[in-house]
C-alpha cells in the first residue's frame, strides 16, 4: 500500500464524512428550516451541478498550471465555508450562492485529488492508489449519513452543519501538514 496515498486520502476523510452528513439531510433542512418547496430544492442542487459542470475543465487547467495541492486546499476551505454559511442562513434564496461555491469546490477537488494521486504514484500502482482513495471516499459516505442524521435529530441541523465545519477544518489542517510539503508533486 502506498503510504502517501493513504495519508492523503485520510486527510480528505473529514470532508467525505461531512459531505455524507450534509447531503443525507440537506433537503430536509432546506425545506423545514429555510422554507423551500421541492422545486426550489431541485433548483438549488441543479445550481451546484451546473457550476461543477461549467468549471471542471477550468479547474483541471488551473490544477495543471498552479498545482493540485492549492486547489485541494481551496476546495476544503470552500466546503468549510459552505457548512458555516449554511448553518447561519434563514431563507432558501440565500442558499443559491452557497451552492455555487459548493459546485466549484466539488469541481476543484474532483479533478485535483485524482490528479494528485497520479502524480505521487508510479504507473503500475495507480489502480491500487485510486482504490485506496475511493475506499476512504466511500467510508466517509458510510459514516456520514447516519452521523449527520443523528446529530440533526438530536441537536438540530445547524449544530450538525457546524460539526461538519469543524471536521472539514481538521481535514484542512491535516492536508496542509501532509501534502503541503511535497516538493515532487508533478511528474
Amino acid at each position: 500500500m502506498n503510504r502517501r496515498v493513504a495519508i492523503f486520502s485520510i486527510s480528505l476523510l473529514p470532508l467525505m464524512v461531512s459531505s455524507g452528513m450534509m447531503y443525507s439531510v440537506l433537503p430536509l433542512y432546506i425545506s423545514d428550516e429555510l422554507g423551500a418547496n421541492r422545486i426550489q430544492i431541485g433548483l438549488l442542487f441543479t445550481t451546484a451541478a451546473v457550476t461543477g459542470t461549467l468549471t471542471s475543465i477550468y479547474t483541471g487547467r488551473l490544477a495543471d498550471r498552479i498545482g493540485r495541492k492549492p486547489l485541494i486546499l481551496l476546495a476544503q476551505i470552500l466546503f468549510a465555508m459552505v457548512m458555516l454559511i449554511y448553518s447561519s442562513i434563514n431563507y432558501y434564496i440565500y442558499a443559491f450562492p452557497v451552492h455555487v461555491l459548493e459546485g466549484f469546490a466539488w469541481a476543484s477537488v474532483g479533478v485535483s485529488a485524482p490528479a494528485f494521486i497520479a502524480d505521487i504514484t508510479g504507473k503500475n500502482e495507480r489502480g491500487e492508489a485510486m482504490g485506496i482513495y475511493n475506499t476512504v471516499w466511500n467510508l466517509g459516505w458510510v459514516i456520514g449519513p447516519f452521523l449527520g442524521g443523528s446529530l440533526a435529530e438530536i441537536f438540530g441541523f445547524r449544530f450538525m452543519l457546524r460539526v461538519s465545519f469543524l471536521m472539514i477544518v481538521s481535514g484542512l489542517i491535516l492536508s496542509s501538514i501532509f501534502i503541503g510539503g511535497d516538493a515532487d508533486e508533478q511528474s
